[in-house]
């Protein structure tokens, strides 16, 4: 519960006046430096790396995976302002009484490693956890090894919450959470954090978040995993959210939620009956639906479907019929048959190839209205969502000499020095009846959808069996 005698402190957010880098941010100097050692302070600080210490994040980096060499410090990956100047402080000796650690879910391992020794950083980190995986196991490796308890900690992430969210997931162990969406790019996140700790340490409420605008959001923790009913009472499909009449014995008004809380490649209609937990926001005392779960639909009929992900222009060029060919340097889609129905979901990102596709595409002929055509996405279906099912062909091997021909190079849509070695035929596709929101991963991942979005003659024919709901195509 949160103490009636604690009043968060709203500042709004701004540029530190005192922080006056002069040269490298390692000569910065400050009038005020701020201090950690009056009032209560934390045994045990603790940062994420991607987009919070540093910039870019490592899986950006594509084309340094591809060449297959390492980022460098200083050159491909950046420190933020503010982050280099908390670590020369750190360096400095100032915060004699704190620790210091990393918890990252960075995939790339041994690059996150290496990085720390070229920018410097091991030396000044007690504690190192860099792993995929879930951030509260980090904290627990914590604790285990430092003897800290969550309460003396502080978390600086620039996710908040939903599935790749950190701040919301540790807040809730009981450590003070910091949102730093920008990373540590401005001097005030550091300052602002130190104080809201120090107020904050007086009731340790789990659940705390120092949002990035340096407003206070406590996530309602009393008992996060009841699950209340309800059913869908209004949906705005435009703007993605809707209300649940809630109903049983904790009887309250509509509660807000948004599609995001769906699980993925759901939908829901207005009159469903669903299942969900609550997450409060107690300073602006407005509350929401998380982990959203379908007890009765009408006509209910899930399909269970793997999913791969590509980036525009790629994805409309495979969904409109021009790609047939798609090529990857990885193994992602060499596991599975022949005959092997899977979803196309676009990226949020545009693919970095400098428009070569567009001359691979006029060697063949197309002007550029039939370019613009078949690089363009129907009404209605947008970048995040699952768009198409589509059909695979045989995966094989190539050799440069190979993708070099022209016409393979057209059915990629793409030079062969930009093409993968291994190459899978696309058979069919067919876009979806509607586009299916939901957020993209790596490799292939499944996913529960709609049958009803799934074009006719795609999941009826013999060999399906029926198409089980339990059935994973």
């Amino acid at each position: 519960m949160r103490p009636t005698s604690y009043h968060p402190r709203h500042v709004p957010a701004r540029r530190c006046s005192s922080f006056t880098p002069k040269g490298s941010y390692g000569s910065a100097t400050t009038a005020a430096t701020p201090s950690l050692t009056v009032g209560a302070v934390p045994s045990l600080v603790v940062f994420d790396l991607d987009n919070t210490l540093w910039t870019p994040e490592l899986y950006q980096l594509r084309n340094i995976q591809r060449s297959n060499r390492y980022p460098v410090a200083h050159q491909d990956v950046h420190l933020f302002p503010a982050a280099n100047y908390i670590i020369q402080q750190i360096k400095n000796g100032n915060f004699p009484n704190t620790k210091f650690a990393i918890a990252s879910r960075t995939k790339s391992v041994d690059w996150a490693h290496r990085l720390l020794d070229q920018f410097e950083l091991r030396e000044i980190f007690d504690y190192v956890e860099i792993f995929p995986g879930d951030k509260r196991r980090h904290f627990s490796n914590l604790r285990g090894m430092s003897g800290i308890d969550y309460g003396e900690m502080i978390f600086f992430d620039d996710n908040r919450d939903g599935k790749f969210g950190n701040c919301e997931p540790v807040s809730s162990l009981g450590v003070l959470s910091v949102h730093c969406p920008n990373g540590l790019s401005d001097y005030s996140i550091w300052t602002n954090a130190l104080g809201h700790y120090r107020d904050w340490s007086s009731h340790k409420t789990p659940g705390t978040i120092v949002e990035w605008d340096n407003s206070i959001t406590i996530i309602e923790t009393a008992d996060p995993n009841e699950r209340l009913g309800g059913r869908v009472k209004y949906i705005n499909r435009e703007k993605r959210f809707g209300f649940i009449q809630s109903s049983g014995r904790r009887q309250r008004s509509d509660v807000f939620f948004h599609f995001s809380a769906l699980p993925e490649g759901s939908d829901v209609e207005e009159g469903d009956e669903i299942t969900f937990t609550i997450s409060t926001d107690l300073r602006r005392k407005k509350v929401a639906a998380k982990n959203i779960e379908l007890t009765k639909k009408d006509g209910e009929n899930y399909v269970n479907m793997r999913v791969f992900s590509m980036n525009m222009p790629f994805a409309a060029l495979l969904s409109n019929g021009y790609k047939t060919i798609e090529t990857r340097n990885g193994t992602m889609f060499t596991p599975y048959p022949e005959g092997t129905r899977m979803l196309l979901h676009v990226g949020q990102r545009t693919y970095p190839d400098e428009n070569r596709h567009i001359d691979v595409m006029k060697s063949g002929g197309l002007d550029d209205d039939e370019i613009q055509t078949l690089k363009s996405l129907p009404p209605g279906f947008t970048k995040n969502m699952a768009i198409a099912i589509v059909e695979l062909g045989r995966t094989y091997d190539t050799t440069l000499s190979q993708r070099c021909d022209s016409d393979f190079q057209r059915a990629v849509a793409a030079f062969g020095q930009d093409s993968g070695m291994r190459a899978t035929d696309i058979k069919r596709v067919e876009y979806l009846k509607r586009g299916v929101k939901m957020p993209a991963r790596g490799g292939v991942f499944k996913v529960s959808i709609d049958r009803d979005v799934i074009p006719d003659g795609w999941l009826n024919s013999d060999d399906d069996n029926g198409l089980d709901k339990k059935k994973i195509f």
